[in-house]
């Protein structure tokens, strides 16, 4: 059977950096930090204060108070960003074949900050379980595909995949080979995450995975630097109309990239410290070239995990030289975390953007704030550090890996005839 080939048609992203794609990778390529003191609740009692939120974001500008009430923050997210990407796109809702659109979500959380309130009003209360109706609906991490289904009226596939931080990655692979297998025409991609609440940031700092550094929160996220300490907690999502590429020529798409495979793989190792060795990371590199027919020397940019944590950064740059030899000292390797913090669920969708973005502008965006080398990491390779770079870019792949040790990999292309 021949695989029907696979293209990005439409964007959507709201981020800390960006509340739309042009904000987006103005920022990106302007290294603008989105880290700063945390607003949704007091944090005086936090080792952590600050997160990567998102501004300027008011839902009632979006929706009526009736939805506002009835859909978590990430959910809100979730349908903001793929309102753009489908406006993007170009797609005529009254003309497409609805039975073939789908709809294919990340999340790794879900509502979280509704099951916190929830709690808590519970806990506040004499035992009756008076909970709010909608509490169940808001919070499960498949509402978010069911109402970006619902309002468009999309009836293909649909559902969430939830592999912590590499959720919105395999939601794409996913999404990716139902048009591949020619099982849909179009799918609505991508991920979101609103876990900036109590319990979000008590929880990570609890595992001392949140950078600490109070004292200068937009310079926090560092990754590969040797001062970094945890990662900085983000929000948001990120969205990509995939199409089958005939279908999007027959109807005069505009084309972003086409992608051209995905790769997975498990760590097995531990329940959150990467493998040392980064055997996981190999795997699901090798995983990734072999799917998408690529040799290791095709690949000019990553962007990686990233996260800004000790372990992780060094780990995924030992596997990159480990699959990619010689050639890792060619490629740009960069991580966009170091702007937007970690969207978890929503990184994968938010970065593949990114790299989307990237090849479109022939422009790579940096790793900022990198002030000290770290011994342990190979000064060859080229993390395009604190400025953005020009360069041609045919092939680029995007890492995301979440905790239990699953990991995925992406692979766009320059859109060949």
């Amino acid at each position: 059977m021949e695989l029907k080939r696979v293209v990005v048609t439409g964007l959507g992203a709201l981020t800390p950096i960006g509340n739309n794609i042009s904000e987006y990778w103005d920022s990106l390529i302007h290294g603008k930090s989105g880290a700063a003191p945390i607003t949704y609740f007091d944090t005086s009692l936090f080792k952590t204060k600050f997160a990567c939120e998102i501004k300027n974001f008011n839902a009632n500008d979006y929706f009526d108070r009736k939805e506002v009430r009835r859909l978590d923050r990430f959910a809100q997210y979730a349908l903001v960003a793929s309102d753009e990407a489908i406006l993007d796109s170009g797609v005529d809702l009254n003309v497409v074949d609805k039975y073939r659109v789908g709809v294919i979500w990340g999340a790794g959380i879900g509502g979280l900050e509704t099951f916190q309130n929830e709690v808590i009003d519970f806990a506040k209360g004499d035992g009756t379980p008076r909970f709010n109706p909608f509490f169940i609906p808001k919070m499960i991490a498949d509402i978010a595909p069911g109402n970006i289904s619902i309002k468009h009226g999309f009836m293909g596939p649909n559902y969430a995949t939830v592999s912590a931080c590499a959720s919105s990655a395999n939601a794409m692979i996913d999404a990716l080979n139902y048009i591949r297998l020619g099982y849909s025409d179009i799918m609505v991609t991508g991920g979101s995450e609103a876990a900036v609440t109590q319990a979000g940031m008590g929880g990570f700092n609890s595992m001392h995975a949140l950078s600490t550094r109070n004292d200068d929160p937009q310079k926090a996220s560092r990754p590969f630097d040797a001062n970094r300490d945890g990662f900085v907690l983000g929000e948001g999502g990120g969205a990509l109309i995939l199409e089958e590429y005939e279908h999007a020529k027959a109807r005069g798409a505009k084309i972003y990239a086409e992608v051209i495979g995905g790769g997975m793989s498990s760590d097995a190792y531990h329940m959150t410290a990467p493998h040392p060795e980064g055997i996981g990371v190999i795997a699901v590199m090798k995983n990734c070239l072999e799917n998408s027919g690529l040799k290791p020397e095709d690949v000019d940019t990553i962007n990686t995990h990233g996260t800004s944590t000790p372990l992780g950064d060094v780990a995924e740059l030992k596997a990159i030289k480990q699959v990619f030899g010689e050639h890792a000292k060619n490629i740009n390797i960069n991580s966009t975390k170091s702007m937007t913090g970690h969207l978890l669920g929503a990184a994968g969708a938010v970065e593949a953007i990114a790299s989307i973005l990237a090849m479109q502008n022939s422009l790579v965006p940096p790793t900022i704030n990198h002030e000290t080398a770290d011994e342990n990491i190979d000064s060859e390779l080229n993390l395009t550090l604190n400025k953005p770079q020009k360069r041609e870019i045919k092939v680029a792949m995007s890492n995301t890996f979440g905790f239990g040790g699953h990991n995925a990999c992406v692979a766009f292309k320059k859109m060949e005839e």
